[in-house]
């Protein structure tokens, strides 16, 4: 199930909170581990929008070229 940028980026803030408010080591380096798991994870989340965002515009780009080559040869 793909989640968005957006959710990950929230557990990623939701885990720095909860080891800033840690008063024990194990709990805090946990957290901040989380943390770093879900930050990686918003990265990855950003990067596969990005790029199906860049193919999706290149799929209609080739589309519209193959499209106005059609019309031109039927002129």
């Amino acid at each position: 199930m793909y989640q968005s940028f957006e959710f990950y980026e929230a557990r990623a803030q939701e885990a720095a909170l909860e080891a800033e408010a840690a008063t024990l080591d194990n709990v805090k380096n946990r957290n901040l581990r989380a943390e770093k798991s879900w930050t990686r994870l918003a990265e990855l989340a950003r990067k596969v929008a990005t790029d199906r965002a860049k193919a999706e515009q290149t799929k209609a780009e080739k589309r519209d070229a193959e499209l106005a080559l059609q019309l031109s040869q039927l002129s």
